[in-house]
């Protein structure tokens, strides 16, 4: 790549007391920090806050996406197709991490260890979650993934089978048995990739649900959530 796209803007939701925690939602491809805080306030009922987390949705940049015919698109990184089947951008997706792990950094400097920080998101959002929870931010809480899926011979399974101490992110994983964009199957191989590699992988398959995010679903993942980071 010739220039490393950056995040340009985020859309955060201050904790209502005391911030003793951070969560990261990152969106899937062609979305947006917006796009993604409004779907989850509106099955949520409600506007999404904590007494003590920080949630940070940032906006991923508008850079070529070549599943669009290489037009530009707000995505994490490039991919050659929506498929399992190829091989991942790696620059592309290392370069986004190194990006997040900025963000991270500066949760970090404020006073939000790396123990009391999640990471997750939806669609490509999750994928790029796996990239940093398993091969950049290892020490973090927790990591959740939604509708999401890893392509066969991901480097993050190579990356575990020579840093098995890498593996101790707990992982919660979502996906509808109807998605017709990224088959439950795909999901379901990643997730038992994962946990032969010693991955606690949770896999929770949405009864009829399609690429899309649900209103159980947010439910789950809210007590998931403060399980991992309860309130000080």
């Amino acid at each position: 790549m010739a220039t490393i796209a950056r995040i340009s803007q985020a859309n955060i939701v201050q904790a209502t007391r005391k911030h003793t925690a951070t969560v990261f939602f990152f969106h899937g491809s062609g979305g947006t920090a917006e796009d993604i805080k409004e779907w989850i306030d509106i099955l949520n009922r409600k506007k999404l806050q904590f007494p003590h987390i920080k949630l940070i949705y940032p906006s991923a940049p508008s850079q070529p996406y070549t599943p669009n015919g290489g037009m530009m698109q707000n995505v994490w990184f490039d991919r050659m197709a929506i498929s399992n089947q190829v091989p991942e951008h790696i620059e592309s997706v290392n370069s986004m991490c190194q990006n997040i792990s900025d963000l991270i950094d500066r949760e970090v400097t404020n006073g939000i260890p790396l123990n009391r920080i999640i990471l997750g998101g939806f669609s490509m959002g999750g994928c790029l979650a796996l990239h940093l929870a398993y091969r950049y931010k290892t020490c973090i809480a927790g990591c959740f993934v939604m509708s999401s899926f890893l392509n066969k011979g991901s480097i993050i399974y190579e990356h575990l089978k020579t840093r098995p101490e890498h593996n101790k992110v707990p992982l919660v994983q979502y996906h509808g048995t109807i998605d017709t964009l990224v088959p439950i199957e795909w999901g379901e191989e990643s997730a038992k990739n994962l946990k032969e590699l010693g991955v606690n992988v949770k896999f929770i398959p949405l009864q009829n649900i399609e690429h899309e995010l649900s209103r159980a679903e947010i439910q789950n993942w809210k007590e998931w959530l403060l399980n991992i980071l309860p309130d000080k």
